[in-house]
């Protein structure tokens, strides 16, 4: 019986009008196990709002196999429930990954598929869950990650930057080939954006050469180096700006210089310093033209600025030395995979301070040690369930729930 507002079960309550036109009523006899409204479950005792004379039906509910995704059924004669693996939630185990974040201490949770998570790390922080933390004293940097995420420091806004700035760091890149090719080093823009007309300070790497880069507003000037040294471990890149003029200094390479177009003199930028790469999930809102497709792969360390001739050389960061937020960044020569063990032939991949198992076919969960159900939606081949049908695991196959209104093997027939 349906009323205003409410859905009853089994009967209506006694003072109900619709007593008095409808004759004798009787309520429902027997056990109803699923609750289903169009397409939202609902759990019968858990979300009721009252109720009279209903007992336990007696019929073992972990006969059915409620839990998804590998949860574990308990069930005692009055209750059950699912105990879950980590990175799953719910009654039913039924919430995945991201969907009630799994990840510590403010990390970034990403779906690495629908049944399974990777926290990518802030700053300070590793692990599978980011839970461990570590002391990093020569940041390394990632570049973007396979989910599209820069790994990334980023320092309060360097102030009295406007006239006259000068910066010297030290760089270890990684040992492949894409770390030449299009990185970021650092940036800071006007409104934390490349958009056309607004200031910005940029220092990256393309095709093995040094590219500095910045606009006072009236267009952009660069400086490219000659191709690096690849013989030398470390490269140390020294560069500066007085009003108009910059230049560029790398390694024993001769010092080059540029003037930026127009009249203006200031450089006027207010976001914070990124260094290594962006905090955005793509790089669209760094400068046009100069623009760097992805992070930096490898140790940056020893960044200095001054931005007068007469300061001393310090640390970005307030305090010194201290960034407001990162991402995946790892301590230079530190691998996070050698604490961690992946199962069944699973991969252990790291990206900075972020640790991952990429699991074979077949396995899943955070060390490969859970297997694929026959249910779940990596599994290969998938179910047959149709229009909504529930996919419920069995000893030898599955079944399928059918929702209300459809029937059939897999739900199929109308």
């Amino acid at each position: 019986q349906i009323t205003f507002g409410s859905i009853f079960l089994g009967n209506v309550p006694v003072h109900e009008e619709v007593h008095r036109c409808a004759g004798e009523i009787h309520g429902y006899k027997g056990c109803i196990r699923d609750f289903q409204v169009n397409h939202k479950e609902l759990f019968i005792i858990d979300e009721a709002l009252g109720g009279r004379n209903v007992e336990n039906c007696n019929v073992p509910i972990c006969d059915y196999h409620p839990c998804h995704n590998g949860g574990t059924c308990t069930s005692d004669a009055e209750n059950w429930y699912c105990e879950c693996p980590r990175l799953y939630t719910g009654k039913l185990c039924q919430f995945a990954t991201c969907d009630e974040n799994p990840c510590g201490n403010g990390a970034t949770c990403f779906p690495k598929s629908k049944r399974d998570a990777v926290c990518l790390c802030p700053y300070g922080r590793s692990g599978i869950l980011c839970s461990d933390a570590i002391n990093i004293t020569q940041p390394s940097f990632s570049g973007t990650d396979v989910f599209g995420y820069t790994s990334f420091l980023a320092y309060s806004t360097i102030p009295d930057i406007a006239l006259y700035y000068e910066f010297c760091l030290k760089l270890q890149l990684a040992n492949n080939h894409s770390a030449l090719q299009d990185n970021l080093i650092f940036f800071t823009g006007q409104k934390g954006q490349g958009l056309n007309g607004d200031d910005f300070l940029e220092l990256g790497i393309r095709n093995g050469r040094v590219v500095y880069s910045y606009n006072l507003g009236s267009g952009t000037a660069t400086i490219i180096s000659k191709p690096l040294d690849l013989t030398l471990s470390i490269h140390v890149i020294q560069l500066g700006r007085n009003l108009q003029k910059g230049w560029l200094k790398v390694d024993d390479q001769k010092n080059k210089t540029v003037t930026s177009p127009g009249r203006l003199v200031g450089l006027n930028v207010f976001s914070q310093f990124y260094l290594g790469g962006y905090r955005e999930y793509t790089p669209e809102l760094l400068p046009k033209g100069p623009r760097f497709k992805n992070g930096f792969q490898g140790c940056i360390f020893d960044v200095q600025v001054r931005t007068s001739i007469n300061q001393r050389f310090k640390s970005p960061g307030i305090p010194e030395g201290h960034p407001n937020s990162g991402r995946s960044v790892g301590q230079c020569k530190d691998s996070p995979c050698s604490l961690i063990k992946c199962r069944n032939g699973g991969k252990c991949i790291e990206s900075g301070s972020t640790v991952y198992c990429d699991c074979l076919t077949g396995w899943k969960g955070a060390f490969c040690t859970e297997t694929v159900s026959v249910c779940e939606p990596e599994h290969d081949p998938p179910h047959l369930c149709k229009q909504g049908g529930t996919c419920v695991p069995l000893p030898n196959g599955y079944t399928c729930h059918c929702p209300l209104g459809t029937t059939g093997t897999y739900c199929e027939q109308g």
